[in-house]
């Protein structure tokens, strides 16, 4: 076996520490992912990893060695670092021992497949990249087929997305447009639904049905969907709640709207939907 590399100066390690910056993630097309799940979900997904970094004194699941053993095999890259290394360059508490540079990038509207079942989740202008993450995560469980960021949004490929999506992103498409307005003619174009949602929103998410292709546009954390924004859904709904809060979480929010529009399409293996569906 190779040396272990325990010298910040390597330049992988440099490379790693450069990737938890944004702008070097947008300009590079890389993002670092850690921890055996989301790693490996990359792996099967076929991701463009450019380097498998280990720490064999930390990694000791048998399964995950095996995985590393064989992409080495087939020749991708892997670089073995000591403990205390990568426990310094690590985002968890408790590292796993198992990470990856993996080459990625947000897409383009028109690079998202629309179909007449087509269920996608957008948010306008997200700001907490543990929520994105989340709701990327929820997207992938609920068989969402993309997810779409508008405006001035946190970065999918941050490490705390990256973490929360527990390699969902690998799965889900995760798309930007600029503005509403090119949203909104996206969607047009290809007769998809939009359903806002606020508070204020006149109908409740449980008496509506749920038309497809569809998108379910959700607001920032805080201020929620502008007025001129939300007027702009085909279809405008709100979430109902008693108690002292005035929202939901933002992912928690999704999560919820996620799930009942996938159970007003049938739910898993063409579960029966309940409820009034127009």
């Amino acid at each position: 076996m190779a040396d272990l590399i325990t010298s910040t100066g390597n330049p992988v390690v440099k490379r790693m520490r450069q990737l938890s910056e944004r702008k070097h993630r947008r300009r590079e097309g890389a993002f670092v992912v850690e921890g055996v799940q989301p790693v490996w979900q990359a792996v099967e997904a076929g991701a463009g990893i450019e380097v498998l970094v280990v720490a064999p004194e930390l990694l000791r699941y048998e399964p995950a060695l095996r995985m590393v053993r064989e992409q080495e095999e087939r020749g991708v890259r892997v670089v073995r670092v000591g403990a205390g290394l990568f426990t310094r360059l690590s985002e968890r508490d408790g590292p796993s021992g198992l990470a990856a540079i993996v080459r990625g990038r947000l897409r383009e509207l028109d690079e998202i497949t629309v179909r007449p079942d087509s269920r996608m989740v957008v948010l306008y202008e997200v700001a907490n990249p543990g929520n994105l993450g989340t709701i990327v995560r929820t997207a992938d469980a609920t068989d969402t087929a993309a997810v779409i960021l508008i405006g001035k949004a946190t970065d999918p490929f941050d490490p705390a997305a990256v973490k929360a999506s527990m390699g969902a992103l690998f799965n889900v498409p995760v798309a930007h447009a600029a503005t509403a307005d090119e949203f909104f003619s996206w969607a047009a174009d290809r007769g998809v639904t939009v359903a806002t949602t606020s508070a204020a929103a006149e109908s409740n998410f449980w008496t509506i049905g749920y038309p497809t292709p569809l998108a379910i546009l959700l607001g920032a954390e805080g201020p929620g969907l502008p007025a001129e924004v939300l007027e702009r859904g085909d279809i405008r709904l709100h979430i109902p709640m008693v108690g002292t809060a005035e929202s939901l979480n933002l992912a928690v929010s999704a999560g919820v709207l996620l799930y009942e529009a996938w159970r007003g399409a049938g739910g898993p293996q063409g579960a029966p939907a309940g409820g009034p569906r127009g």
